[in-house]
């Protein structure tokens, strides 16, 4: 195909989207919002005060490949808005060069609450989190060097920096709070859960729905804590190790035993759209998730206390549960707009 021709058609695509009322807010709405009802938020935003230039500054950052060591991998290769900012396509997530991890990605949402980050809890705050990836050899495989050197040669990036910072010779510190900036405000809370828990007008669990959140509050609440839906602790919960990727989860940030097998317990938020689940990705649905929590579980001397009592589930008792579990999906999050890659920023 004709390089002129795709220049061309890109712009005239962005003419008719502009003219259709599609071109990204110019100046969006970034408050961040603590839902009533909520717990107070662990990030400390006084460190890092909201902007909207520097929530498309981290918009910018998050969806650009510069920050691979060869610029083909970006934040957004592994995190996607319309499955809670996780990928579905593959178990373990795919870096440079089509290098395969150890673990899936986590989905990302109401980070803000967030106690530790990684499945293993190896980071404790979100504006240090993005080095992880970034450095990983099988991830973007970069140096904060390189990575910095890059945007100081670009000046699309100095402007973008000026305006969030008033600095234009970029520092890490800039780019992670920039980053900061626009995935503190991946926040969830416009599901059919959240709208039945707020009583608003005409919308009601069905019968089989609040059937399946009973079974969630016997069974499941514990760990998975409302309202965010987790505890956010490590906890063993009974998986097999897989011997080809010998994960021993927060044992290797601590090298204690008694962190065996113990990974981050995950939201549940979004759930049905963020297959495969586990930190390995072993299961493609809710059957199977549900299988191994009645009939899978692995007893070992770091089982979490909660899953020493084996659960049992009927098949309408699944069917229910997944139907609850399917009421926290956030369509509202997973489409908003401001979270789009946009070719202008």
């Amino acid at each position: 195909m004709n390089t002129n021709k795709v220049y061309i058609s890109l712009f005239s695509l962005t003419i008719i989207l502009g003219l259709l009322g599609f071109m990204p807010n110019q100046d969006p709405d970034i408050k961040f919002v603590i839902p009533k009802g909520w717990p107070k938020p662990i990030y400390r935003f006084d460190g890092n005060t909201l902007t909207n230039s520097g929530f498309k500054l981290g918009r910018a950052l998050f969806f650009d490949p510069i920050l691979s060591r060869d610029s083909s991998i970006s934040c957004s290769s592994c995190h996607l808005q319309f499955t809670g900012f996780t990928h579905v396509d593959h178990s373990l997530s795919h870096g440079i060069n089509g290098l395969k991890g150890t673990r899936n990605s986590s989905t990302l949402f109401n980070l803000a609450w967030n106690t530790s980050f990684m499945w293993d809890g190896g980071v404790n705050h979100l504006e240090m989190q993005p080095i992880n990836p970034i450095t990983n050899p099988v991830e973007m495989d970069s140096k904060l060097e390189e990575v910095i050197q890059k945007l100081n040669h670009s000046p699309h990036y100095k402007k973008l920096f000026y305006k969030a910072f008033q600095d234009s010779v970029i520092t890490s510190k800039h780019l992670f709070k920039a980053l900061a900036q626009f995935t503190v405000m991946f926040e969830s809370y416009n599901s059919k859960y959240d709208k039945v828990n707020r009583k608003e007008k005409g919308i009601k669990f069905t019968p089989e729905e609040q059937k399946g959140y009973t079974l969630f509050q016997n069974n499941c609440a514990s760990c998975h804590t409302e309202p965010l839906f987790t505890n956010y602790a490590l906890k063993n919960n009974g998986l097999p190790l897989d011997p080809e990727l010998m994960d021993s989860g927060r044992m290797k940030i601590t090298q204690n035993r008694e962190d065996s097998l113990k990974f981050k317990i995950p939201s549940l938020r979004n759930i049905a759209v963020s297959a495969p689940y586990m930190h390995d990705g072993r299961f493609r649905n809710l059957d199977q998730v549900m299988a191994h929590y009645t009939d899978g579980i692995v007893d070992s001397p770091t089982l979490a206390t909660e899953l020493k009592q084996k659960i049992h589930l009927s098949i309408d008792d699944k069917k229910n549960l997944i139907l609850f579990l399917n009421t926290l999906t956030d369509k509202e999050f997973l489409f908003d707009m401001r979270f789009r890659n946009y070719l202008y920023n």
